[in-house]
């Protein structure tokens, strides 16, 4: 489904200050799998989302998404099949715009639809009855300005709006970080299902690894670029925290006394 080939990409080349942020880095993901990914700051985790939606391009290597070469694909029409979620709730949302208006915009990109194109009335039900299915009143404030809702309530709308119509890859960049403990819950439990029932294929960054680790079918770690620690399947189900960053210092020679590193 994706496939990343030997990606690499660096800041300032040429220059004392050169950094490289994805090392000839490869991953081949399944359809409809859901990987989590954890590493330190600086392990080239947003840089990874960037190159895939197209936010940036790589220097060299190739991205591949449902048999489509997209490696250097503009973002604007990468955004028409990746749905992304920001750890700002306001990212990715006309705050000024009611929450209907927003959904509708979404949707009709997504259609590959004209923004001033009429929907129908099939369409505006289709758009409610997804709010709905989020149980929090959310469709009776369709017109209410996004910006005036919560932002626990703004990432449940936005998640909406990345998955009305299914997208071919959802990323998630620490989706929740920003949010209340109790939010954050809401908003996980509200991923996990929209995930699952639609089974969307998801990259999801979290500095969690306990969240890592109960969420989704797999967990990779990051470092330097690189991928350093790809778990799944039952192995996986029984891993501990500590479990996970004693495979980490295995592999990178790096010793951690607790998560702090990925924090």
């Amino acid at each position: 489904m994706l496939i990343l080939k030997e990606i690499k990409k660096s800041f300032n080349k040429n220059t004392p200050d050169e950094h490289v942020a994805l090392n000839n880095l490869s991953l081949e993901v399944s359809e409809g799998e859901f990987v989590t990914i954890i590493g330190g700051n600086g392990a080239g985790k947003s840089t990874l989302f960037n190159a895939i939606s197209g936010t940036l391009l790589v220097d060299s290597g190739s991205i591949q998404l449902g048999g489509e070469n997209i490696t250097y694909m503009p973002e604007y029409m990468r955004a028409q099949f990746i749905g992304r979620i920001f750890q700002d709730p306001m990212r990715g949302t006309a705050p000024n715009l009611t929450v209907g208006e927003n959904l509708l915009i979404a949707y009709m990109r997504s259609i590959r639809k004209n923004n001033l194109s009429m929907p129908s009335k099939k369409e505006k039900n289709h758009i409610r009855e997804r709010l709905a299915d989020l149980n929090l009143g959310l469709e009776d404030r369709m017109n209410t300005k996004i910006g005036l809702l919560s932002g626990g309530q703004r990432q449940a709308v936005t998640l909406v709006m990345a998955t009305l119509v299914k997208p071919r890859l959802l990323l998630l960049d620490e989706h929740t970080a920003a949010l209340d403990p109790v939010s954050a819950k809401s908003v996980t439990d509200l991923t996990n299902k929209i995930v699952s029932d639609n089974s969307i294929t998801t990259l999801m960054i979290t500095h969690n690894i306990t969240s890592a680790l109960s969420m989704g079918t797999r967990t990779i770690m990051m470092d330097s670029g690189t991928v350093a620690v790809d778990i799944r399947g039952d192995e996986r189900k029984a891993l501990t925290v500590q479990d996970v960053l004693k495979k980490f210092s295995s592999a990178k020679n790096k010793e951690f006394d607790d998560d702090n590193v990925l924090l």
